[in-house]
Protein backbone atom coordinates (compact mmCIF):
# COMPACT_ATOMS: atom_id res chain seq x y z
CA UNK A 1 0.00 0.00 0.00
CA UNK A 2 1.43 3.67 -0.82
CA UNK A 3 1.60 6.13 2.06
CA UNK A 4 1.70 9.64 2.27
CA UNK A 5 3.63 11.85 3.95
CA UNK A 6 1.65 15.51 4.63
CA UNK A 7 3.27 18.82 5.78
CA UNK A 8 1.17 20.56 8.40
CA UNK A 9 1.29 24.85 8.13
CA UNK A 10 -0.28 25.92 11.62
CA UNK A 11 -0.77 24.20 14.72
CA UNK A 12 -3.74 26.38 16.18
CA UNK A 13 -7.08 26.18 16.20
CA UNK A 14 -7.94 23.19 13.64
CA UNK A 15 -4.55 22.38 12.63
CA UNK A 16 -4.46 19.77 16.15
CA UNK A 17 -7.41 18.32 14.30
CA UNK A 18 -5.90 18.25 11.53
CA UNK A 19 -2.59 16.42 13.01
CA UNK A 20 -4.74 14.19 15.13
CA UNK A 21 -6.42 12.51 12.17
CA UNK A 22 -3.63 12.35 10.10
CA UNK A 23 -1.78 9.87 12.64
CA UNK A 24 -4.59 7.12 12.85
CA UNK A 25 -4.95 7.72 8.80
CA UNK A 26 -4.04 4.35 6.88
CA UNK A 27 -3.01 6.14 4.18
CA UNK A 28 -0.85 8.71 6.04
CA UNK A 29 2.93 7.96 6.68
CA UNK A 30 4.92 10.60 7.82
CA UNK A 31 3.82 14.52 8.83
CA UNK A 32 5.57 17.38 9.65
CA UNK A 33 4.18 20.05 11.29
CA UNK A 34 5.22 23.61 10.73
CA UNK A 35 4.51 27.01 12.86
CA UNK A 36 6.70 29.98 14.16
CA UNK A 37 5.51 29.83 17.23
CA UNK A 38 8.08 27.18 19.57
CA UNK A 39 4.79 26.74 22.26
CA UNK A 40 3.12 25.09 19.68
CA UNK A 41 5.95 22.87 18.38
CA UNK A 42 6.38 21.82 21.81
CA UNK A 43 2.67 21.14 22.42
CA UNK A 44 3.11 18.96 18.86
CA UNK A 45 6.40 17.08 20.51
CA UNK A 46 4.48 16.19 23.79
CA UNK A 47 1.42 14.87 22.15
CA UNK A 48 2.96 12.96 19.73
CA UNK A 49 6.53 11.65 20.89
CA UNK A 50 7.06 9.79 17.31
CA UNK A 51 8.99 9.61 14.95
CA UNK A 52 6.82 10.09 12.14
CA UNK A 53 6.01 13.34 13.55
CA UNK A 54 8.43 16.08 13.09
CA UNK A 55 8.28 19.74 13.67
CA UNK A 56 9.86 23.09 11.71
CA UNK A 57 9.40 26.56 12.21
CA UNK A 58 10.90 26.96 8.51
CA UNK A 59 7.50 27.02 5.47
CA UNK A 60 11.16 26.47 3.37
CA UNK A 61 11.98 23.13 5.03
CA UNK A 62 8.33 21.99 4.07
CA UNK A 63 8.54 23.34 0.32
CA UNK A 64 12.23 21.51 -0.17
CA UNK A 65 11.45 18.24 1.82
CA UNK A 66 11.12 16.04 -1.76
CA UNK A 67 9.48 12.92 0.28
CA UNK A 68 6.77 15.31 1.41
CA UNK A 69 3.83 14.55 -1.26
CA UNK A 70 1.17 17.29 -0.31
CA UNK A 71 0.73 20.46 2.03
CA UNK A 72 -2.25 21.35 4.54
CA UNK A 73 -2.89 25.14 4.85
CA UNK A 74 -5.02 25.79 8.21
CA UNK A 75 -3.36 29.50 8.90
CA UNK A 76 -5.23 32.86 9.02
CA UNK A 77 -6.79 33.64 5.68
CA UNK A 78 -4.67 36.58 4.45
CA UNK A 79 -1.46 33.75 4.43
CA UNK A 80 -3.39 30.93 2.33
CA UNK A 81 -2.51 32.20 -1.51
CA UNK A 82 0.60 32.92 -0.26
CA UNK A 83 1.28 29.17 1.24
CA UNK A 84 -0.56 27.57 -1.51
CA UNK A 85 0.74 29.19 -4.63
CA UNK A 86 4.29 28.22 -3.07
CA UNK A 87 3.48 24.20 -2.58
CA UNK A 88 1.84 23.96 -5.63
CA UNK A 89 4.89 25.78 -7.30
CA UNK A 90 6.66 22.99 -5.54
CA UNK A 91 4.62 20.17 -6.96
CA UNK A 92 2.98 19.44 -3.77
CA UNK A 93 -0.73 18.60 -3.39
CA UNK A 94 -2.50 20.91 -1.59
CA UNK A 95 -5.67 21.01 0.73
CA UNK A 96 -6.42 24.25 2.55
CA UNK A 97 -8.77 25.05 5.00
CA UNK A 98 -11.84 27.20 4.15
CA UNK A 99 -12.07 30.22 2.53
CA UNK A 100 -9.75 29.28 0.13
CA UNK A 101 -8.41 32.97 -0.26
CA UNK A 102 -9.85 36.09 0.43
CA UNK A 103 -10.13 37.36 -2.97
CA UNK A 104 -12.00 35.36 -6.60
CA UNK A 105 -8.98 36.36 -8.52
CA UNK A 106 -6.81 34.64 -5.77
CA UNK A 107 -8.97 31.92 -5.70
CA UNK A 108 -9.24 31.05 -9.57
CA UNK A 109 -5.36 31.90 -9.69
CA UNK A 110 -4.88 28.78 -7.57
CA UNK A 111 -7.50 26.41 -9.35
CA UNK A 112 -5.56 27.21 -12.81
CA UNK A 113 -2.09 26.46 -11.06
CA UNK A 114 -3.25 22.95 -9.72
CA UNK A 115 -4.90 22.33 -13.40
CA UNK A 116 -1.63 23.41 -14.97
CA UNK A 117 0.33 21.57 -12.66
CA UNK A 118 -1.69 18.48 -12.59
CA UNK A 119 -2.13 18.46 -8.69
CA UNK A 120 -4.78 17.82 -6.09
CA UNK A 121 -6.28 20.87 -4.71
CA UNK A 122 -8.83 20.53 -2.06
CA UNK A 123 -10.19 22.94 0.52
CA UNK A 124 -11.45 22.45 4.30
CA UNK A 125 -15.63 22.44 3.65
CA UNK A 126 -15.94 20.05 6.21
CA UNK A 127 -19.88 20.14 6.89
CA UNK A 128 -20.21 18.34 3.34
CA UNK A 129 -18.96 15.06 4.61
CA UNK A 130 -21.10 14.92 7.87
CA UNK A 131 -23.62 12.18 7.86
CA UNK A 132 -26.49 14.54 8.10
CA UNK A 133 -25.50 16.95 5.15
CA UNK A 134 -25.05 13.80 2.79
CA UNK A 135 -28.80 12.43 3.42
CA UNK A 136 -29.96 15.49 3.10
CA UNK A 137 -28.30 15.91 -0.50
CA UNK A 138 -29.51 12.46 -1.15
CA UNK A 139 -33.68 13.61 -0.53
CA UNK A 140 -33.06 16.73 -2.13
CA UNK A 141 -32.01 14.96 -5.34
CA UNK A 142 -33.93 11.76 -5.13
CA UNK A 143 -36.67 14.93 -5.04
CA UNK A 144 -38.03 13.21 -1.81
CA UNK A 145 -39.08 16.53 -0.50
CA UNK A 146 -40.45 18.04 -3.76
CA UNK A 147 -39.06 20.99 -5.51
CA UNK A 148 -37.32 22.97 -2.65
CA UNK A 149 -39.94 26.80 -2.16
CA UNK A 150 -36.71 28.16 0.64
CA UNK A 151 -34.07 27.39 2.98
CA UNK A 152 -34.07 29.16 6.05
CA UNK A 153 -30.85 28.75 7.94
CA UNK A 154 -29.49 29.85 11.96
CA UNK A 155 -25.87 29.62 12.62
CA UNK A 156 -25.32 31.78 15.98
CA UNK A 157 -23.59 32.07 19.20
CA UNK A 158 -21.70 34.13 21.56
CA UNK A 159 -18.18 34.33 20.11
CA UNK A 160 -16.21 33.89 19.11
CA UNK A 161 -14.77 37.18 17.62
CA UNK A 162 -12.41 36.97 15.04
CA UNK A 163 -9.85 40.21 15.07
CA UNK A 164 -9.02 39.34 10.96
CA UNK A 165 -12.21 38.24 9.28
CA UNK A 166 -16.18 39.21 9.78
CA UNK A 167 -18.55 36.23 11.02
CA UNK A 168 -19.52 36.14 7.14
CA UNK A 169 -15.85 34.95 6.25
CA UNK A 170 -16.00 33.18 9.44
CA UNK A 171 -18.91 31.34 9.37
CA UNK A 172 -20.37 31.93 5.29
CA UNK A 173 -18.75 29.27 3.85
CA UNK A 174 -19.78 26.25 5.86
CA UNK A 175 -23.45 27.44 4.75
CA UNK A 176 -22.37 28.37 1.11
CA UNK A 177 -20.76 25.06 0.24
CA UNK A 178 -23.47 23.14 2.00
CA UNK A 179 -26.12 24.81 -0.57
CA UNK A 180 -23.71 24.63 -3.92
CA UNK A 181 -23.68 20.87 -2.66
CA UNK A 182 -27.47 20.17 -2.41
CA UNK A 183 -28.34 21.73 -5.17
CA UNK A 184 -25.53 20.88 -7.48
CA UNK A 185 -25.56 24.69 -8.81
CA UNK A 186 -24.62 28.37 -8.38
CA UNK A 187 -27.03 30.76 -7.12
CA UNK A 188 -28.50 33.21 -9.85
CA UNK A 189 -28.95 36.61 -6.88
CA UNK A 190 -27.32 37.51 -4.01
CA UNK A 191 -27.64 39.91 -1.24
CA UNK A 192 -26.56 40.90 2.43
CA UNK A 193 -27.04 43.37 5.23
CA UNK A 194 -24.42 43.15 8.13
CA UNK A 195 -23.49 45.47 10.85
CA UNK A 196 -20.26 45.79 13.13
CA UNK A 197 -21.66 46.28 16.57
CA UNK A 198 -18.64 45.62 18.92
CA UNK A 199 -15.07 45.89 16.88
CA UNK A 200 -15.36 48.72 14.64
CA UNK A 201 -14.62 47.57 10.88
CA UNK A 202 -15.23 43.62 11.71
CA UNK A 203 -19.20 42.98 10.98
CA UNK A 204 -20.20 40.70 13.63
CA UNK A 205 -23.96 39.77 12.45
CA UNK A 206 -24.86 39.35 8.76
CA UNK A 207 -28.28 38.47 7.17
CA UNK A 208 -27.47 36.69 3.54
CA UNK A 209 -30.10 35.93 0.70
CA UNK A 210 -29.74 33.91 -2.23
CA UNK A 211 -31.66 32.40 -5.38
CA UNK A 212 -31.16 29.27 -6.89
CA UNK A 213 -31.80 28.68 -10.61
CA UNK A 214 -34.22 25.53 -9.62
CA UNK A 215 -36.15 28.42 -7.84
CA UNK A 216 -35.33 27.91 -4.01
CA UNK A 217 -34.52 30.65 -2.12
CA UNK A 218 -32.33 30.97 0.94
CA UNK A 219 -32.29 33.08 4.27
CA UNK A 220 -29.09 32.85 6.01
CA UNK A 221 -28.46 34.64 9.62
CA UNK A 222 -25.04 34.64 10.87
CA UNK A 223 -23.77 36.20 14.07
CA UNK A 224 -21.64 36.17 17.06
CA UNK A 225 -23.78 38.04 19.42
CA UNK A 226 -26.56 35.51 20.36
CA UNK A 227 -27.84 34.91 23.71
CA UNK A 228 -28.01 31.15 22.93
CA UNK A 229 -25.97 28.79 20.40
CA UNK A 230 -28.28 27.81 16.89
CA UNK A 231 -27.13 25.51 14.23
CA UNK A 232 -30.68 25.17 12.94
CA UNK A 233 -31.89 24.24 9.50
CA UNK A 234 -35.25 24.33 8.25
CA UNK A 235 -36.21 23.07 4.47
CA UNK A 236 -39.39 23.46 2.92
CA UNK A 237 -40.59 21.49 -0.03
CA UNK A 238 -43.27 21.29 -2.62
CA UNK A 239 -43.87 17.30 -0.79
CA UNK A 240 -42.35 18.09 2.71
CA UNK A 241 -40.10 19.74 5.35
CA UNK A 242 -36.98 19.26 7.07
CA UNK A 243 -35.07 20.27 10.19
CA UNK A 244 -31.76 19.52 10.21
CA UNK A 245 -30.36 20.54 13.69
CA UNK A 246 -26.92 20.49 14.28
CA UNK A 247 -26.49 20.52 17.92
CA UNK A 248 -28.85 17.86 18.62
CA UNK A 249 -27.12 14.40 19.89
CA UNK A 250 -29.55 12.41 18.11
CA UNK A 251 -32.22 12.68 15.14
CA UNK A 252 -30.04 15.76 14.16
CA UNK A 253 -32.66 15.51 10.75
CA UNK A 254 -36.70 14.66 11.02
CA UNK A 255 -38.97 15.13 7.92
CA UNK A 256 -42.23 16.45 8.36
CA UNK A 257 -45.11 15.10 6.41
CA UNK A 258 -46.52 18.94 6.57
CA UNK A 259 -47.66 20.73 3.55
CA UNK A 260 -50.33 22.60 1.99
CA UNK A 261 -52.65 21.38 -0.83
CA UNK A 262 -54.06 23.63 -3.48
CA UNK A 263 -57.23 22.59 -5.18
CA UNK A 264 -58.71 24.27 -8.01
CA UNK A 265 -62.46 25.79 -6.41
CA UNK A 266 -65.51 24.59 -8.33
CA UNK A 267 -68.01 27.13 -7.00
CA UNK A 268 -67.39 30.29 -6.04
CA UNK A 269 -65.93 31.09 -2.36
CA UNK A 270 -65.13 27.40 -1.88
CA UNK A 271 -62.03 27.56 0.48
CA UNK A 272 -59.51 26.06 -2.15
CA UNK A 273 -56.35 25.12 0.86
CA UNK A 274 -56.33 22.14 2.79
CA UNK A 275 -53.21 21.67 4.74
CA UNK A 276 -51.54 18.47 5.56
CA UNK A 277 -50.19 17.27 9.00
CA UNK A 278 -48.62 13.50 8.72
CA UNK A 279 -45.48 11.49 10.22
CA UNK A 280 -42.65 12.61 12.08
CA UNK A 281 -39.28 10.65 10.72
CA UNK A 282 -36.04 10.57 11.91
CA UNK A 283 -34.05 8.78 9.37
CA UNK A 284 -30.77 6.50 10.10
CA UNK A 285 -27.61 8.48 9.99
CA UNK A 286 -23.77 7.19 9.83
CA UNK A 287 -21.43 7.61 12.50
CA UNK A 288 -18.08 8.87 12.10
CA UNK A 289 -15.74 12.03 12.10
CA UNK A 290 -16.56 14.43 9.14
CA UNK A 291 -12.76 15.70 9.15
CA UNK A 292 -11.84 12.01 8.73
CA UNK A 293 -13.59 11.48 6.03
CA UNK A 294 -12.56 14.60 4.10
CA UNK A 295 -9.07 13.62 4.69
CA UNK A 296 -9.31 10.08 3.27
CA UNK A 297 -10.58 11.88 0.11
CA UNK A 298 -8.00 14.17 0.08
CA UNK A 299 -5.38 10.85 -0.04
CA UNK A 300 -7.61 9.32 -2.46
CA UNK A 301 -7.52 11.84 -4.68
CA UNK A 302 -4.03 12.04 -4.53
CA UNK A 303 -3.18 8.45 -5.21
CA UNK A 304 -5.92 8.07 -8.30
CA UNK A 305 -5.95 11.07 -9.59
CA UNK A 306 -9.57 12.16 -8.77
CA UNK A 307 -11.63 15.01 -8.21
CA UNK A 308 -12.20 16.24 -4.35
CA UNK A 309 -15.31 16.43 -3.23
CA UNK A 310 -14.55 19.43 -2.21
CA UNK A 311 -12.34 20.55 -5.00
CA UNK A 312 -10.35 23.80 -5.45
CA UNK A 313 -13.75 24.55 -8.40
CA UNK A 314 -16.17 24.58 -4.97
CA UNK A 315 -13.47 26.91 -3.12
CA UNK A 316 -13.02 29.60 -5.72
CA UNK A 317 -17.27 29.22 -6.19
CA UNK A 318 -17.73 30.17 -2.34
CA UNK A 319 -15.31 33.12 -2.45
CA UNK A 320 -17.22 34.47 -5.04
CA UNK A 321 -20.21 34.63 -3.88
CA UNK A 322 -18.38 35.35 -0.28
CA UNK A 323 -17.18 38.83 -2.52
CA UNK A 324 -20.46 39.61 -3.54
CA UNK A 325 -21.42 39.73 -0.01
CA UNK A 326 -18.52 41.58 1.01
CA UNK A 327 -19.48 44.55 -1.13
CA UNK A 328 -22.50 44.78 1.39
CA UNK A 329 -21.25 44.12 5.02
CA UNK A 330 -17.89 45.52 4.41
Amino acid sequence: MIKLNFGVVGFGYWGPNLVRNLTVNPNCDKIKVCDVRSNQLKIVKERYPLESVTVTKKYDELLHDDQINAIIVATPISTHFDLAKSALEHGKHVFVEKPLCHTSDMAKTLVDLAKAKDLTLMVGHTFIFSPPVIKIQELIQKKALGNIYFVNVQRVNLGLHQRDVSVLWDLGPHDISIFLYWFGEVPLHVSAFGRDCVQKGIPDVCFLNMQFPSGAIVNLAMSWLSPSKLRQTIIVGEKKMLVYDDTEVQEKVKIYDKGVNYRDPETFGEYHLSYRSGDILSPHLESYEPLNMELTNFCECILNGKKPKSDGEMGWQVVKILGLFAIWCG
